[in-house]
């Protein structure tokens, strides 16, 4: 008769995506898995096979809470303009917030892994794609509205404020201070007008 499993398998991806988080990938070891999880080696590969699956579970779980709230954002948005502004001054706040300059997990990850490993390459990119197309809807509305400019088209603009979002990610992990990442913002703003 096989054995229960004695934890919850959401609050084990949660501590892993911490670990790899901090960590990243290539330095997590199996031991710190172990220690960070506090589960046993062979539970660890019970449940997850590897590391690797274990990975891109936990970046699944980020995608989920992560991304899937600046979609619903700007899913929802009212006001082009506004949303997208909060935004990238979100991205800010979270970098004043992040006393350990994690950056963000996707980014990290796609720097680390995407061009190594195809399967990782794919999660990014579909975690990419699915903000560019929620960018590019957003943006849409704000030209149909007056807020932003027609002579660009929306996908590009979508990208190159992708692009900016994940720019000032990188920045303020390499230690960029607020006035240059608000000096990046009105830039990316002032684009879109």
């Amino acid at each position: 008769m096989a054995r229960k499993k004695e934890f919850d398998e959401d609050e084990l991806l949660d501590k892993a995506l911490s670990l790899f988080w901090d960590k990243g990938y290539h330095a997590t070891s199996a031991q710190d898995l172990v220690d960070r999880l506090g589960i046993n080696r062979s539970s660890l590969y019970n449940t997850y096979t590897d590391k690797k699956t274990l990975f891109a579970k936990s970046l699944r779980q980020y995608q989920s809470k992560n991304t899937n709230a600046v979609l619903s954002l700007l899913n929802n948005a009212d006001n082009a303009e506004e949303v997208i502004t909060q935004i990238l001054y979100a991205v800010i706040k979270e970098s004043e917030e992040d006393t350990l300059a994690k950056g963000c997990f996707m980014v990290n990850t796609a720097v680390e892994l995407s061009s190594h490993d195809k399967e990782i390459a794919d999660l990014v990119t579909e975690n990419n794609l699915s903000v560019e197309d929620a960018l590019s809807k957003t943006i849409e509305k704000g030209q149909r509205d007056g807020q932003f400019k027609t002579t660009i088209d929306s996908r590009a603009l979508a990208r190159f404020i992708f692009s900016t979002i994940s720019g000032l990610r990188v920045a303020a992990r390499a230690g960029a201070d607020t006035k240059v990442l608000e000096d990046i913002v009105t830039v990316a703003l002032s684009a879109l007008r």
